[in-house]
């Protein structure tokens, strides 16, 4: 279906903008007052011809695109004139600071091997890019070598390569070396190594070259005078030959510049398939070689040697930006025809300008958005196939081939946090600040979800969001400018409709039996104790909301406010306060097209706890771990679970309330990271018939001053649980049905509660027994039982009104001092249907035992129940039962549409 095509589209297009780039080859930046025209920003044409550049379609693509990059005041028609003026009021740091950031690139690759006016060395360009390492240009090294002279003698070869190797190999190491004055004075990371070969001499290497050849090659070049230039064919083979020795024997990649270059240069030896022979010489075949410049115009037959040869890699620079759009498209698809995806890198090749850099980024995710979106129309690629190639492509393949993790230094030496994606490194780390919306930073962290050490200030952020979580449970939020939020809504909230909280699944329009409407207002004001910055998107916070009137007091439909009125009854009556741990199952399934129709299936093979599946998916399960962290929410386990693709956090016990505010951010960052790796993560109750549920357990407990006394003191208990707990989960067994009607709020709810794995249609309880609808837990080695687990809660619930429902129904069995039945210690399915009292069915069937319950009423408020019994019951008709869906709505597929909701 179109409209499902287009959101897919519209999922690949957020993750080509939002990716962080790795430029794996650009050059020096010039200062302001340079003598190097501006012009060559948008041509490498030289002399007159260079004039005629402001007649071209790039050169005019360009200029608008930097008037809208330095601001909405610059006018275009004032031509380049208006942006080099800003150039000169920003100053080179701010405006180049300005251009990074706007084209997230946050590690450049410098070739310092070209020599431009008054160009800046690569130590300064650490202000304005967080990770930096250097390319040595071979060719280069040895023409300085040559023009620094042998003190008066004569230049022979053995002399030269004794000198021009032992360079070679001191770069790796990062020391300084004898000649290291004549090159920029810093602490060089050599990342790779670059030849000029194919623009000197051409691609077909004399793999064989004599040292007689090369030895009469030194001389043609020294008698060629000053200043050298190095273009004798045996020479540069020579000096090749033995560069590429040393970059194997240190695994560094070798740069081989191709396609375009001297004007005098015949471009038909610069045709890739030439390396045949130093591809078949065996001395070479741990080496890695990158042909540079997409190979422009032998895109096609670089493509084949990257798939024939694993030595051999890619990278498109110079093709972006100075093609044509068409020609660009045409040369990235040329490459990816037969080229591994893993084996294709991206870099601008900017020269001069940090405007350059921002305009190769730009059309490259341009260019990279319309070569994968044709791919995934035709069926070539998934969604999640296309994302992995954005990251590879853009990034990872990069960072895997120049081992960028040794320019990473700021965990090294230091006491500070490891940040590993440098765009959120603050003034310890430097003056650059950028913000990322999907990073692998180890986030910044405040109030009592993070720790104040390592918040710093909040100048930085721009944007506040306030969640809130409505009654059908889906995650509702609103963005509040920085000011704003701090000069206003910190204190005294924002407004919304009333109907925000009599909205069903269906719709976001208001249930019409719940008495909420559009007509009115209710505000809503940030619990600054959950306020904390936005692990994926730094320069934002987020912070739970709570639901007031205008006078300011609580609003009787705020869910937060329920759980608290609860909680104090609990308190006051008992002086007891109610803990719980959830577990947070969900699925990463993946998003195809078939058909025109946009269907779901899982993300891998494996069933519980398969070492396979957990191992294809640790970085994934690491950055959400990290991100957890980050927010002090503490985690148990991780682990596989049953389903195809489905997986489980454990979330560590707290207060009912912490717990509840854990839980959603939790899913948020299983939401995030699962996006960012290309999937779509659910935790809808039943997904599919075919698979088994995704619920969120929770286990409870009850503590007095800190202390568990849901179990008994000592072993005299028939059951290990102390009188208050037995009473308290007796309340809550004895209103199971009710409660579910919270718990378990949408059909789906059904689908999983009563599908083929489950136990138990009855009220009962049972003893370790997760499948039981109640079951106690007791911790290895202990007699006594430490809580109890309630699977029947999943995704579509409001946590706050789900530990609510059960702790009324618990302190009801409290008041009452009820006593547990006994256990049954068998499956519930074979049980005397007589002597059990039956769960309800459906969600019909525990709306209609609500309905007759009267304990919420009293305890959660009369208006509250009534809303909530409205929005369940629009969703039972809406939804249907799984097997019934496609005969209800077979073009709306309202069912495909929960899961993105869930």
């Amino acid at each position: 279906m179109k409209m499902k095509t287009d959101k897919l589209l519209i999922e690949l297009k957020k993750a080509v903008d939002a990716v962080e780039i790795v430029d794996a080859h650009a050059h020096n930046i010039v200062p302001i007052d340079t003598d190097y025209p501006f012009l060559k920003l948008f041509s490498d044409a030289t002399g007159d011809a260079l004039y005629n550049t402001p007649h071209t379609l790039n050169f005019k693509r360009g200029l608008r695109e930097l008037t809208e990059l330095y601001g909405p005041s610059l006018s275009l028609s004032l031509g380049l004139h208006t942006v080099q003026e800003t150039r000169r009021s920003l100053g080179l740091e701010q405006s180049a600071i300005t251009c990074f950031r706007a084209a997230r690139i946050y590690t450049v690759l410098i070739d310092d091997g070209i020599e431009l006016d008054k160009m800046v060395d690569i130590e300064w360009h650490k202000k304005v890019v967080p990770m930096v390492g250097r390319i040595l240009r071979v060719e280069h090294l040895a023409e300085k070598i040559l023009d620094k002279g042998s003190d008066g003698a004569t230049w022979t070869l053995d002399s030269f390569m004794e000198i021009f190797t032992k360079e070679l190999k001191l770069y790796p190491l990062d020391f300084q070396s004898t000649f290291s004055y004549l090159f920029h004075t810093v602490a060089d990371k050599v990342v790779a190594f670059k030849s000029m070969v194919a623009c000197r001499s051409g691609l077909a290497i004399n793999t064989e070259v004599t040292k007689s050849e090369a030895e009469e090659g030194l001389s043609d070049v020294l008698c060629a005078g000053s200043p050298l230039r190095i273009s004798n064919k045996s020479f540069i083979d020579y000096i090749f030959m033995h560069a590429l020795e040393v970059a194997q024997s240190y695994d560094l990649p070798m740069q081989i510049h191709m396609g375009f270059g001297d004007k005098d240069f015949d471009m038909m030896l610069a045709n890739p398939l030439y390396l045949h022979n130093l591809l078949e010489d065996k001395r070479f075949t741990d080496s890695r070689l990158v042909l540079l410049h997409a190979s422009y115009p032998f895109s096609k037959e670089a493509s084949h040697l990257a798939s024939a040869y694993p030595q051999v890699y890619l990278d498109f620079g110079f093709a972006i930006p100075k093609l044509s759009f068409h020609g660009m498209i045409s040369s990235v698809k040329e490459l990816l025809k037969l080229a591994p995806m893993n084996k294709v890198m991206f870099s601008t090749d900017a020269v001069a300008f940090a405007e350059a850099f921002y305009l190769g980024a730009k059309r490259a995710r341009e260019v990279i958005f319309s070569v994968l979106r044709d791919a995934m129309v035709e069926g070539d690629l998934s969604i999640t196939k296309a994302v992995a190639a954005v990251k590879d492509i853009f990034a990872e393949n990069a960072k895997k081939l120049y081992k960028l993790h040794k320019l990473d230094d700021s965990s090294k030496d230091s006491d500070e946090p490891h940040i590993s994606s440098p765009f959120m490194k603050e003034e310890l780390h430097g003056s650059v600040k950028y913000s990322s919306t999907e990073s692998d930073v180890e986030p910044h962290v405040s109030s009592s979800f993070q720790n104040e050490e390592l918040n710093g200030s909040s100048k930085d952020v721009t944007l506040v969001r306030l969640i809130w979580i409505d009654a059908s449970g889906q995650h509702r939020c609103r963005g509040v400018p920085r000011q704003r939020f701090y000069s206003f809504v910190k204190k005294h909230g924002i407004g919304l409709p009333r109907a925000c909280m009599g909205i069903s699944s269906v719709s976001d329009s208001p249930v019409e039996d719940t008495n909420l409407t559009c007509s009115g207002l209710i505000t809503i004001v940030p619990d600054l104790s959950t306020k904390c910055r936005i692990p994926w998107a730094k320069q934002q916070e987020m912070v739970l909301a709570d639901m007031r009137t205008k006078s300011g007091e609580a609003w009787n439909y705020c869910p937060r406010e329920a759980l608290r009125r609860v909680s104090q009854i609990l308190k006051d009556e008992f002086g007891l306060v109610m803990t719980a741990g959830f577990e947070v199952e969900f699925y990463l399934l993946e998003s195809v097209i078939k058909n025109d129709k946009e269907e779901f299936e899982s993300s891998d093979k494996w069933r519980k706890c398969h070492t396979t599946a957990f191992d294809m998916a640790s970085p994934m399960l690491e950055e959400m771990l990290t991100y957890l962290q980050s927010l002090n929410i503490s985690v148990d386990y991780l682990h596989k679970e049953a389903g195809k693709g489905q997986f489980e956090i454990g979330l560590e016990y707290t207060d009912c309330f912490g717990a509840a505010d854990r839980l959603i951010y939790t899913r948020e960052v299983i939401r995030t990271v699962g996006r960012k790796y290309g999937y779509h993560p659910t935790f809808l109750p039943k997904y599919s018939l075919d698979e088994y549920g995704c619920g969120s357990s929770v286990h409870i407990s009850l503590s007095k001053n800190g202390i568990n006394v849901f179990k008994a003191s000592d072993g005299s208990s028939q059951y290990g649980i102390s009188k208050i707990g037995e009473a308290f989960m007796s309340g809550v067994l004895d209103h199971l049905p009710s409660v579910l009607a919270f718990t378990a709020p949408h059909p789906t709810s059904y689908e999983r509660l009563y599908s083929k794995e489950w136990n138990g249609r009855f009220v009962t309880w049972q003893k370790e027994n997760t499948y039981a609808k109640i079951s106690t837990c007791t911790l290895p080695g202990a007699v006594v039982v430490s809580h109890f687990v309630c699977p029947a809660f999943d995704a579509c619930t409001n946590p706050y009104l789900g530990l609510a429902s059960i702790m009324t129904a618990g302190i009801d069995g409290l008041r009452k001092k009820l006593s547990l039945p006994s256990p049954v210690d068998r499956e519930t399915r074979d049980v005397n249907q007589e002597d059990y009292r039956r769960l309800p069915d459906c969600l019909t069937d525990s709306l209609n035992a609500l309905e007759e319950d009267m304990l919420f009423n009293d305890m959660m408020g009369e208006n509250f129940v009534v809303c909530l019994k409205a929005i369940r019951k629009v969703a039972g008709p809406f939804s249907l039962a799984l097997a019934e869906i496609d005969h209800y709505c077979e073009d709306e597929e309202p069912y495909k549409d929960l899961i993105y909701k869930f």
